[in-house]
């Protein structure tokens, strides 16, 4: 049953106050759902878990069913949208928000069991921007990737930005956070992954890169891009472009890469 909210202060709605200044200071392991797709792909995740939920009135009747989905132990709060905006500081028109709480790092071992003969990992290096980040998790979840690997230097994928990007891609895509140390190359040839790197200065094109057996594609920050000593141990690749221009978006680059491994894994061998 819904819980009313009718002051901004309410200690019960105290993790959703301002919501942009929570966003730089943490939340204690919790991260914020915003919006009704976002908010399917929690209560559907077999890696986070909702803590509670919050909506605008206006919304409640056209959200009975999935809200009917949550665990019967997770509040949901409601609130008018004028206290809605209040409490989470600025015009909130969605008018759906969720707190949920975040996994662990994970265990690279562990996530990778869950893999078979014809895994397809993107691993990425650096990734400082969340739009970026959140465009990198829905194009893994588009086109099927069995796990995302991050190295320490990468941000949060649960950062409200990134989640919201992702359509809770983010929510769906088994991941897993290297240690400080860790070497995101060594890792994946080690446990028998074939690992790609994408350059503009690949050795060679997309086009002639089979798909098949084991598969990690390592993807770096726009920019800087991936380090030369990672370039190093990889086979690097390269997406043609028009004369003059080398630059794509990371993300969009995983979309081109995921489909085409995807649409070539019966080539290998």
């Amino acid at each position: 049953m819904a819980e009313w909210i009718t002051d901004a202060d309410d200690p019960r709605i105290a993790d959703y106050q301002d919501v942009r200044e929570r966003d730089l200071v943490g939340r204690r392991g919790l991260f914020v759902a915003e919006g009704a797709v976002v908010l399917r792909c929690l209560l559907e995740s077999p890696f986070a878990l909702p803590v509670s939920i919050l909506v605008a009135e206006a919304r409640l009747p056209g959200l009975a069913v999935l809200l009917g989905r949550a665990p019967g132990e997770t509040p949901v709060y409601v609130a008018s949208q004028a206290v809605m905006d209040r409490i989470v500081g600025f015009p909130i028109h969605r008018g759906v928000l969720a707190l949920g709480r975040a996994p662990g790092p994970g265990d690279l071992d562990a996530i990778l069991a869950g893999t078979g003969e014809d895994a397809l990992v993107l691993a990425l290096s650096g990734i400082a921007n969340h739009d970026n980040m959140g465009g990198l998790f829905r194009n893994a979840a588009a086109f099927g990737a069995d796990a995302v690997v991050l190295d320490p230097a990468c941000c949060d994928p649960y950062y409200r930005k990134a989640l919201r990007v992702s359509v809770g891609g983010v929510l769906k895509v088994p991941q897993v956070r290297l240690a400080p140390g860790d070497d995101l190359v060594k890792a994946l040839a080690a446990r028998g992954f074939r690992v790609l790197a994408l350059s503009p200065a690949g050795m060679s094109d997309l086009a002639q890169v089979r798909g098949g057996g084991r598969v990690a594609v390592v993807l770096g920050a726009e920019g800087p891009g991936l380090a030369p000593d990672v370039l190093a141990r990889c086979e690097t690749v390269r997406i043609p472009m028009a004369s003059g221009f080398d630059s794509l978006n990371v993300a969009t680059t995983s979309g081109i890469v995921l489909h085409h491994l995807r649409s070539r894994s019966g080539d290998a061998g």
